[in-house]
C-alpha cells in the first residue's frame, strides 16, 4: 500500500543467543512511496544498497553481481524462478544495461519508444531485489515494457547506475498511472518563472527571425520596479547580454508594435517582492505559471483557464492563483489579456475565462486573509478588460450589440515565417517586381497597397486571436464573425460580475482611478452588468440560434445572416448559462448527436468542414479533431442544465481514448486527438503537427490542457466508469456489459467544484434520461436486471483497487437471475485490458453451457 512502512531484519544470518533463542536481527523501517515522484524515488535515499541492508537474505555484492540485469539480456523459454508468493515484488536492475537490452529487443521501429507497434518478443525477465538478482520474473507486455522503459530512462536522467524498481510502478492502474504523472511530474515540468534566476533562458526566443536574436525584456511605465530589478540584473550578469526596454505606453498601436518586430522580446509580467539584496536594493521573484507543453516560456491565454481547472483539483490553487494575478497585470499593464507575453502579441487577446477563473479560484482561498482583496482586484481587471477589448471598435459591433475576434495589427504575423506565407504573398511579390523578400518588407511598412491582402491578414489575426488557429470554420471571414464562444465568455463575463458586485459588494463596486479606461463609470453595480447579460442574452438567441437545427451559429455582422457552420463552439452558450433550459434540451436531441465520436466531441461536423485532399487540406480545428477545450466546456455546460448522463459518457469517450493512446504508445499525452480513430488517436495529420508525441523515452510534461481534461473528468465519471477505464474498457463494451446494472450508469454524482446544477432545471430542460439522483436512490450492487428479463452474462476486465496497492485486474462476469445481477470476479494478469479477456470470456461460457446441459440431464433422469 501506497507509504505502507514494512519492518525488513537487517542482518542476513541471524544466530542464537547463550539461552538458545534466536537472536532478533536490528531491523529498518522502509517507508518510501512506491508511486513517490521521480526526484524522491530515484533520489539518494532509495538505492540497491539500502534496500540490500534491509533483507535478510541480500548479503551478497550487487555491484560485482554478474546476474543483476543479465537475467534481462536472454529471452526466457519459460518463467523463472519464483520469490515468496504474495509479497510486493522490487527488481534489481542495471540500468545503462537493462535499459540498452530492452531498447535492443523492443524497440523495433527505432523511436526510442516501446508501443503496440514494436513487434519485439514483448517480454523480459527482470531479477528481484529480494534475491540479489539470482531469481527472476518475467515483465510482459506493451504496457508494462513501456512503463520499464520510461523509468528508467528517469532513472538514467536522475544520474542512477543501479535501481531497485518496485513492480507496482510497472503493472500501476493506467489511470492511476495517468492522474499520478499529471499530478507529481507534468504540472511541475509545466512551470515557469521569468526572473533574474532564468531570464537567459526564457527570455530567448525562437520565433526571432532577425539577424541577431539576443535575450530582451521590455517593462512597462506602470512597474517601475520590475526596471530597476532587470537593469541589476544586466549589469551583474553582463555574459547574458539582457537588453532591459521600456515599454511605449499606449503600448499596442499598431505601428508601434510592428516596429518592435525589428528587436522582439518578452513582456514583463507579475513579481513579488522577496528580501532585500545586501546592499538594500528591493529584490523580486517571479510568480509562477504553467506553459501549454515543454517548449514554450511564455505564459498564454485560454490555456492558462483551461489548466487552472486541472490545477484545482490537483489542490495547486498556489499555480492558479498565481496566474490570475499574472492576467490582473496584463490588464493593467498591457491593456488586455495577451495571446502570450511576447511583444508581438500585444495588439492580440485571446477567448476572455477571468471572471470563472477567479471565482473558482477565491472559492479554494476564501479562508484567507487576502481572498476577498484578490478578487477584488481581479473583478475590477475583468471589467477593464471587457471596457478597453471587447466593448470598443473594431472587435464590438454596435448594429447587433455582439463583440467579434478582430485584432490591430500591420503586416504578416511576424510570430509566423513569412515563407509559411509564400503560396499568398508570391503572386503578389511577381506583380511588383521585387523579390519575396523585398515585398514583404515593403508590404509590412505600407510601401504598397494591396487591399485584398490586407483583407486575408485581417483574418489570418482574428483566427489567431480566437484560438482556433486553424479553422475553414473562420477562414478568411473571422474577423467578421460575432462568434458563439466568444460571446459565451462575455454573457459569461457579464453575469459573473453582476453576481459577484451583489454577492460580496454590497452591490457597490468602486473602480480606482488607474484602471478607469474609456467610460467607465466610479462605480459598478449589478444592475448594469444584468441588463448587459440580457441584452447579450436576447441578440444571441435572435441572430444566432436555429429552431430547426437546435444550434448556435456564428453570425456574420457584415452579411447579416448566421453562417452555418456546426461547430462544438455551440456548447459553449450551455457553459455560460447562455440559453435557456428549452434550448439546452433541443441542443442535446438534436446537435449533440452530431458531435459525439468514439473519442468525445469532434470540433465540427464533416459535413460542415467539405471535402479534404491536396488542394484543400486539413485543418485542426476541424472535423475529425477534437480538443480538450471542446470536452471540458461541453460537460461542465450539459452538468449545469442537468444533462449528468450525457456529460459522464462523454467524459468517459475523452478519457478511455487518452488513456489507450497513453497505454498503447509509452504514455503518449499530445495537444490534439483524432477522435473518430479507435487504434491510433494521437496521429494528426494536419498543420503544425501535434505537440507531445516527439519524445525519447519518457513523456515528462504531457500536455496543459490534456492534462487537466484527463484530471477533471475524472471528477464527473462515476466509481464505476473509473473502474472500467482502469481497465482500458471502451465505452460501447462498458455500455454493454453494464445495461443491466443501472449502478454502474446511475451512481452518486458530485460535480466539480465550480458546477452548480439548480434542482428544477433538469426537469426544465426535458432531459432524455432519469436524474443521476433518481438513479442512485434506485441503483444497487444488486440492481434490477434490464427490462428485456432473462438471464445472461457479460465481461468487464477491471482494476478493483484505487489505493496505491500492488493492483491485480479481475474478470467480472455479470449474471442475470430472478431479477438481479450477480457478480463474480476472477483475477487475471495486471496486464490485459478487455479484448484480451474474450477468450477467458468465450472458455466460461462454454463451460455454463455444459453446467446447463449436464443439469438439464439430471432433471430429466
Amino acid at each position: 500500500m501506497s507509504g505502507q512502512k514494512s519492518e525488513l531484519p537487517l542482518h542476513p544470518n541471524p544466530h542464537p543467543d547463550g539461552n538458545g533463542r534466536d537472536k532478533q536481527a536490528p531491523r529498518v523501517s522502509l517507508s518510501l512511496d512506491p508511486y513517490a515522484a521521480p526526484d524522491v524515488y530515484y533520489g539518494q535515499s532509495h538505492t540497491p544498497r539500502q534496500v540490500a541492508k534491509s533483507r535478510t537474505y541480500s548479503a551478497v555484492d550487487h555491484s560485482h553481481n554478474p546476474l543483476v540485469g543479465a537475467s534481462s539480456l536472454k529471452q526466457p523459454g519459460r518463467r523463472t524462478s519464483h520469490d515468496a508468493q504474495g509479497a510486493p515484488r522490487r527488481y534489481l536492475i542495471n540500468v545503462d544495461e537493462t535499459l540498452k537490452t530492452l531498447l535492443a529487443r523492443e524497440d523495433t521501429d527505432h523511436n526510442i519508444q516501446i508501443t503496440i507497434e514494436d513487434s519485439g518478443p514483448k517480454t523480459i525477465a527482470l531479477g528481484t531485489a529480494a534475491s540479489g538478482g539470482y531469481h527472476s520474473f518475467d515483465v510482459r507486455g506493451t504496457y508494462m515494457l513501456s512503463n520499464l522503459l520510461q523509468e528508467l530512462t528517469l532513472a538514467k536522467k536522475y544520474g542512477r547506475k543501479q535501481i531497485v524498481l518496485d513492480e507496482s510502478r510497472l503493472n500501476e492502474n493506467p489511470v492511476n498511472r495517468f492522474s499520478r504523472l499529471i499530478k507529481d511530474q507534468f504540472w511541475p515540468n509545466l512551470t515557469r518563472r521569468i526572473d533574474g534566476g532564468n531570464i537567459a533562458r526564457v527570455a530567448k526566443d525562437p520565433k526571432d527571425w532577425t539577424a541577431h536574436p539576443r535575450p530582451r525584456i521590455y517593462v512597462p511605465v506602470g512597474a517601475p520596479e520590475q526596471h530597476q530589478y532587470y537593469t541589476r540584473i544586466a549589469k551583474e550578469h553582463p555574459e547574458v547580454e539582457l537588453e532591459v526596454i521600456w515599454l511605449r505606453d499606449p503600448p499596442d498601436d499598431n505601428e508601434y508594435v510592428r516596429d518592435l518586430n525589428e528587436a522582439p522580446g518578452l513582456l514583463a509580467i507579475e513579481m513579488e517582492r522577496v528580501q532585500d539584496t545586501p546592499s538594500g536594493e528591493p529584490d523580486f521573484k517571479g510568480l509562477p505559471f504553467v506553459v501549454p507543453g515543454g517548449r514554450f516560456n511564455e505564459l498564454y491565454g485560454w490555456d492558462s483557464y483551461m489548466e487552472s481547472l486541472g490545477l484545482l483539483v490537483n489542490d495547486r490553487e498556489d499555480l492558479a492563483e498565481a496566474m490570475v494575478r499574472h492576467f490582473c497585470f496584463c490588464i493593467r499593464h498591457y491593456g488586455k489579456i495577451l495571446n502570450a507575453n511576447r511583444t508581438y502579441y500585444l495588439c492580440r487577446s485571446q477567448p476572455p475565462f477571468l471572471t470563472d477563473m477567479a471565482l473558482r479560484v477565491y472559492d479554494r482561498i476564501k479562508h484567507r486573509p487576502y481572498a476577498l482583496d484578490f478578487l477584488r482586484n481581479s473583478i475590477i481587471a475583468g471589467i477593464k478588460d471587457y471596457y478597453s477589448t471587447w466593448m470598443v471598435a473594431p472587435r464590438y459591433d454596435p448594429v447587433s450589440g455582439l463583440s467579434r475576434y478582430c485584432p490591430g495589427g500591420l503586416g504578416v504575423p511576424p510570430e509566423t515565417e513569412a515563407s509559411h506565407f509564400l503560396h499568398v504573398l508570391q503572386p503578389y511579390a511577381k506583380k511588383h517586381g521585387m523579390t519575396f523578400e523585398e515585398f514583404v518588407k515593403a508590404y509590412n511598412y505600407g510601401h504598397v497597397y494591396e487591399p485584398e491582402l490586407d483583407e486575408y491578414f485581417l483574418h489570418d489575426r482574428a483566427v489567431r486571436e480566437s484560438g482556433h488557429d486553424t479553422s475553414y470554420r473562420m477562414e478568411r471571414v473571422a474577423a467578421h464573425l460575432a462568434t458563439v464562444d466568444l460571446n459565451s465568455c462575455l454573457y459569461k463575463y457579464e453575469v459573473d460580475i453582476a453576481r459577484t458586485i451583489r454577492a460580496f459588494f454590497g452591490d457597490r463596486l468602486q473602480i480606482p482611478p488607474e484602471w478607469r479606461v474609456h467610460d467607465m463609470p466610479e462605480v459598478e453595480t449589478s444592475a448594469t452588468w444584468d441588463r448587459r447579460a440580457k441584452k447579450r442574452r436576447v441578440m444571441m438567441d435572435k441572430l444566432m440560434w436555429d429552431e430547426e437545427k437546435g444550434m448556435f451559429f456564428d453570425y456574420n455582422t457584415v452579411k447579416k445572416c448566421q453562417t452555418g457552420y456546426e461547430s462544438a463552439t455551440m456548447f459553449w452558450a450551455m457553459w455560460a448559462g447562455a440559453c435557456t433550459p428549452r434550448q439546452a434540451a433541443v441542443m442535446v436531441s438534436k446537435a449533440l448527436p452530431k458531435f459525439e465520436k468514439h473519442g468525445g466531441l469532434v470540433s465540427g461536423t464533416e459535413e460542415s468542414r467539405g471535402p479534404v485532399g491536396l488542394e484543400r487540406p486539413n485543418r485542426q480545428w476541424d472535423y475529425p479533431f477534437g480538443w480538450a477545450p471542446q470536452q471540458i466546456l461541453a460537460w461542465t455546460g450539459l452538468l449545469r442544465y442537468g444533462f449528468e448522463e450525457d456529460a459522464q459518457r462523454l467524459a468517459y469517450r475523452w478519457i478511455y481514448m487518452c488513456t489507450k493512446a497513453f497505454v498503447d504508445f509509452n504514455g503518449v499525452v499530445v495537444e490534439k486527438y483524432d477522435v473518430t480513430q479507435q487504434m491510433y488517436p494521437h496521429k494528426v495529420e494536419a498543420e503544425y503537427g501535434n505537440q507531445g508525441s516527439d519524445f525519447k523515452g519518457v513523456a515528462t510534461e504531457g500536455f496543459g490542457w490534456v492534462n487537466a481534461s484527463y484530471v477533471y473528468g475524472l471528477q464527473i465519471v462515476n466509481a464505476h466508469m473509473k473502474r472500467a477505464l482502469g481497465a482500458v474498457t471502451s465505452w460501447d463494451t462498458f455500455r454493454k456489459m453494464t445495461e443491466g446494472d443501472h449502478s454502474a450508469l446511475h451512481s452518486h454524482f458530485e460535480p466539480p467544484s465550480g458546477v452548480h446544477i439548480a434542482p428544477h432545471v433538469h426537469q426544465a430542460a426535458g432531459s432524455r434520461h432519469p436524474s443521476l439522483a433518481q438513479a442512485s436512490r434506485a441503483g444497487s450492487h444488486d440492481a434490477p436486471a434490464a427490462a428485456s428479463g432473462g438471464g445472461g452474462t457479460g465481461v468487464l476486465h477491471m482494476q478493483l483497487k484505487h489505493s496505491h496497492e500492488s493492483e491485480k485486474g479481475h474478470v467480472a462476469t455479470f449474471g442475470t437471475e430472478g431479477g438481479k445481477v450477480h457478480v463474480h470476479l476472477t483475477p487475471v494478469a495486471a496486464a490485459a485490458t478487455a479484448e484480451d479477456v474474450q477468450h477467458h470470456h468465450h472458455h466460461q461460457q462454454q463451460q455454463q453451457q455444459q453446467q446447463q446441459q449436464q443439469h438439464q440431464h439430471h432433471g430429466a433422469s
